[in-house]
């Protein structure tokens, strides 16, 4: 029997590689417990046990504690994205991608990944396991950065390639859909915090966010400090939202936050507003799989359909280019159904 054998990380998993040209012993491998074929390294891989390392000849495990050195890498990431004062969700979601992508390297040193790992990655893990193309660009643009700041290596990450963007239309309710949302909830609380999104066109984390004192009544206005991007922005407040906050915070009496948990002092949590809307939605039956940011697109397309001046749109949702908010033009229906199709002509 003939073969050539190496340790293989697949899937996050610790393998054995096994490439052979000899059909016996092809048909002996695949004897092996959970023996696999990939169609990428044109071979079949086993469990990286000792059992199996002494079958294909190979050394024996030597533990350098790979999963610490991970660590201590990431640890050092972590660092300097803090240092440079990015978002927490950022520094989370880079932190992940990279321990994700270092994990699958986990045989190598950092020193000894190359180019070709780097495309590797991109075909044995992302593409194979079809992940998203958000999740790919964010494990480019983490590995991208981590080579650059910590490693000080001129690697063209560009070689994993990035895929092109969907062009997807945002998700938008009717006002009458959202108004079944907003209508659904018993409890107050709730109801004042999806109307507070809905009317302002806040983000989940801007909502759980805000502090009584960025409630400005006598300006009509409400301060959103330090939202996406590190920027504070200000969005009209509703007459009748104003009046919703004044009997909510009589009644609640909020301490530090705006809208706070359980525990006084500390802020509603975003998973527990995820729940609020899961309500709302189930209490209406309304059939599509609503989420908390259908509420500020539907905000969006709503200003537009109403005649609000789309840079105007632009400064209410803290974005950066006017693109993003052109996006909007796409979904609003009030230009298409005054177009009057051919077909009513013949």
């Amino acid at each position: 029997m003939k073969w050539n054998a190496r340790p293989l990380v697949h899937r996050a998993e610790y393998r054995i590689l096994v490439a052979t040209d000899d059909f016996e012993t092809s048909q002996w491998i695949k004897t092996f417990t959970d023996a696999r074929w990939s169609h990428t390294h044109r071979g079949w891989h086993v469990p990286d046990t000792e059992r199996n390392r002494a079958v294909f000849r190979l050394a024996p495990k030597i533990d350098k504690s790979p999963d610490k050195s991970i660590v201590q890498q990431v640890a050092r990431f972590k660092l300097w994205l803090q240092s440079r004062r990015y978002s927490e969700n950022t520094v989370k979601t880079y932190a992940d991608a990279l321990i994700c992508f270092l994990t699958f390297f986990v045989h190598k040193t950092v020193d000894e990944i190359d180019i070709d790992d780097l495309i590797l990655f991109n075909n044995e893990y992302i593409l194979e396991q079809k992940l998203s193309a958000s999740y790919q660009n964010q494990i480019v643009n983490a590995v991208k950065l981590y080579f650059a700041q910590i490693q000080h290596r001129k690697l063209d990450v560009e070689l994993i390639h990035r895929p092109k963007r969907q062009k997807l239309l945002p998700n938008v309710l009717s006002k009458a859909e959202v108004k079944m949302l907003l209508e659904a909830h018993v409890n107050f609380k709730h109801k004042v915090m999806l109307c507070m999104i809905y009317s302002c066109g806040l983000r989940s984390s801007e909502l759980v966010g805000l502090k009584p004192t960025d409630i400005q009544s006598d300006r009509n206005v409400v301060v959103i400090r330090q939202a996406k991007g590190k920027k504070d922005r200000i969005v009209p407040l509703s007459p009748l939202i104003l009046d919703m906050l004044r009997q909510y915070y009589t009644g609640y009496k909020p301490k530090v936050w705006l809208f706070e948990g359980n525990q006084p002092g500390a802020p509603f949590s975003a998973k527990s507003l995820q729940f609020v809307l899961k309500e709302a939605v189930r209490k209406t039956q309304i059939q599509k799989p609503v989420t908390l940011h259908w509420l500020r697109h539907s905000y969006a397309t709503h200003l537009l359909e109403s005649g609000t001046d789309l840079r105007y749109i632009q400064e209410l949702l803290g974005h950066n280019s006017s693109k993003t908010t052109e996006i909007y033009t796409h979904v609003s229906t009030q230009s298409i159904q005054m177009i009057k199709s051919p077909f009513d002509d013949l």
